[in-house]
């Protein structure tokens, strides 16, 4: 899945935005991101537009993992 993230700048007021899309949709999202940009240019208050990604079939947990004790990783170049 995708969602596109902006804010809208009024004078004192920011109002966040986002808008979801499908995991086949990444072309609708950045098309959407393309508007946003060209409203931002237009000189419109539209600012922080930035896109994020999250596989809804990842196979372990997103983050930093605990290992065990027997966890032995050595770097493979010298």
């Amino acid at each position: 899945m995708y969602m596109v993230y902006w804010t809208v700048v009024e004078g004192d007021k920011c109002t966040p935005h986002e808008k979801l899309f499908d995991t086949a949709d990444m072309v609708a999202a950045m098309q959407q991101m393309e508007v946003l940009r060209k409203r931002q240019r237009d000189g419109e208050g539209v600012r922080f537009i930035t896109m994020a990604s999250e596989h809804p079939d990842l196979v372990g947990h997103p983050g930093v993992d605990v290992t065990g004790a027997d966890y032995n990783w050595k770097k493979r170049r010298r």
